[in-house]
């Protein structure tokens, strides 16, 4: 089974999609969604959780450090 992006409403993007897309990550984000929905237990899909924390992490990292260097 495959997770497909959700489809526009009203031509309303998706904020946290959106944030995802920015940061990165919204791959590993339907990973973890398509992980959970084929097994039905999020416990079997840390692999997928942990890369997509590590994706958001280093993204938070890398915007404090922009901040830091204005």
């Amino acid at each position: 089974m495959t997770i497909k992006p959700r489809e526009k409403i009203d031509n309303d993007d998706d904020p946290v999609e959106a944030m995802l897309k920015k940061a990165g990550c919204l791959d590993l984000h339907y990973k973890v969604q398509e992980c959970i929905a084929t097994t039905k237990d999020w416990r079997q899909c840390q692999t997928e959780v942990n890369d997509f924390r590590d994706c958001i992490t280093k993204h938070k990292q890398e915007e404090m450090q922009a901040k830091l260097e204005k």
